[in-house]
């Protein structure tokens, strides 16, 4: 790494506030030309509107942004990426309908009537080829892959010379083998003096692929030190405030019998092709099976389908050996399948209700919390009390609206409602998304819990590690068909699963 006495970026004492929250406090947080600066901290810590105000998103209250020793300000991104610095966000920000080449070039000052697109190929090629971002110049973006597309946006932000670039979880949407490649890329960039701002959840990838690394708490900057001395569980701890064991630990457990039954399934998505394509599988007692795959690739309607929310076009679904192909969501429920899906605000929860409300939100038509068509408010009032104390929501009382709480605490409560009946399965998705460290490490050990008391788990989850951890055996996803369903996930390689995510086959 190379070290400078001026650091490429520096911010010092930096603070914002909105509506009287303060959202960084006096942060101070420099990256230095050649190194890969990893930004640590819990949903809510302040990082991404420390980074948004170095892009030029937003304006600090209080503070200086340096780039090479000269004090800049800026009020858009347009002056952050004139001042070399450029960002990559979690969801790119490209023109799908527009090819690789004209997506350099959007939204850039002073481009000509007339487009050189040899010009603007050439150089996208060469930029392309000295950093190992392999891509087509004339290739349309919307049929690139999340990979592809991932590596376009890094090109465009080098077309346009930026010298600092923000990641914003990279990896989160990538195989094992384009997070490797992405690597090879960053490190081919700090080679050449660039220095790049690296956010992750993935404690091993900050550990293994920065120089320095930066924790946030509650806005404020609690240390920086070089990641050659930190440990995962010395991080945790920073962000948490608390030593947090970040191992949990899965019992061996033998699988029972079939409850989920699903055959030849096959299922349209809402732009009206076919995205689950002849997929069968069954799902058994003590057991989670893990769903890998690159978003998009029929996770969600699969779900959907297998607990009454989207229609079937054919195949079967059986739930302890009854057939519930086309049956509705309650009945679904009657036969004892929950489902935890992704969105907990708009499709999990009703924002508006109270926690109580949302509690019984599977259980008001029948007793003992319905007597007739009537609500039990006592019986309600226990059954939500129960959740809160078992599920460790923290609120004020059971009847704070659902918005007022905390993704964690939201997520918990999900949880909660779901787990709480000794139901039959569950299928769940991307339960820990979003959530701080102690959280997702709750949610993992109550999901385990479920499992060892008998229930079948449909886990679907982007973080790879994850699936690992919790997975009995793990079925990998593409375009709607499994490519494999691997009996000893914890043996696989990385690589194998990797290839299977890209659709390369066994």
């Amino acid at each position: 790494m190379e070290n400078l006495a001026v650091p490429i970026v520096e911010m010092r004492a930096v603070t914002k506030r909105f509506s009287g929250v303060t959202a960084n406090k006096n942060v101070s947080f420099s990256v230095e030309a050649g190194e890969v600066h990893a930004l640590l901290g819990e949903n809510g810590a302040g990082k991404s509107t420390l980074m948004n105000i170095l892009y030029g998103l937003y304006r600090p209250d209080e503070g200086q942004i340096f780039v090479n020793g000269e004090l800049k300000s800026f009020k858009s991104p347009s002056d952050a990426i004139a001042a070399g610095i450029g960002m990559v966000h979690q969801h790119f920000m490209l023109a799908d309908t527009q090819a690789v080449w004209e997506n350099m070039i959007l939204g850039m000052k002073d481009t000509p009537f007339v487009l050189p697109r040899k010009k603007i190929q050439d150089k996208t090629a060469e930029i392309s080829e000295r950093y190992g971002l392999y891509i087509d110049p004339t290739a349309m973006v919307w049929q690139l892959s999340t990979g592809e597309q991932q590596r376009v946006a890094l090109l465009q932000m080098l077309y346009r010379n930026a010298r600092v670039l923000i990641l914003d979880e990279p990896t989160a949407v990538l195989t094992p083998q384009e997070s490797t490649r992405l690597f090879q890329t960053m490190r081919r960039m700090t080679d050449e003096g660039h220095g790049i701002i690296f956010i992750s959840h993935k404690m091993h990838e900050v550990i293994n692929e920065t120089h320095r690394v930066t924790v946030l708490r509650r806005g404020e900057n609690v240390g920086t030190m070089e990641t050659a001395k930190a440990t995962e569980e010395a991080l945790a701890e920073m962000m948490v405030g608390q030593k947090i064991f970040l191992n949990i630990h899965k019992s061996p457990i033998a699988a029972g019998e079939p409850v989920f039954e699903v055959k030849d399934l096959r299922v349209v998505g809402d732009r009206g092709f076919e995205v689950i394509r002849g997929l069968s599988f069954a799902l058994r007692e003590n057991e989670i099976l893990g769903v890998a795959g690159i978003a998009g690739n029929g996770q969600r309607e699969l779900c959907e389908a297998i607990v009454g929310l989207r229609p079937v076009t054919s195949g079967s679904i059986k739930v302890s050996g009854n057939d519930m192909t086309g049956a509705s969501p309650r009945s679904f429920i009657d036969s004892g399948v929950h489902y935890i899906p992704s969105d907990r605000k708009g499709v999990g929860m009703v924002s508006e209700m109270d926690v109580q409300g949302n509690s019984i939100l599977r259980k008001y038509w029948s007793e003992p919390i319905a007597k007739g068509v009537i609500i039990d408010g006592r019986e309600a009032s226990s059954f939500a009390g129960k959740i809160v104390e078992d599920f460790a929501v923290s609120t004020p009382s059971i009847h704070t609206p659902v918005k007022n709480l905390s993704g964690g605490n939201m997520q918990k409560l999900l949880m909660g409602r779901e787990l709480s009946d000794s139901p039959k399965a569950v299928i769940v998705m991307h339960p820990t998304w979003g959530l701080d460290v102690a959280a997702t490490r709750y949610v993992r050990e109550r999901l385990l819990e479920r499992r060892e008391n008998g229930s079948a788990i449909l886990l679907v989850s982007e973080d790879l590690d994850e699936l690992i951890a919790l997975s009995d055996r793990l079925a990998v996803i593409f375009k709607g068909k499994f490519m494999d369903i691997i009996d000893e996930p914890e043996s696989a390689p990385l690589e194998k699963i990797g290839l299977m995510m890209a659709g390369s086959g066994l």
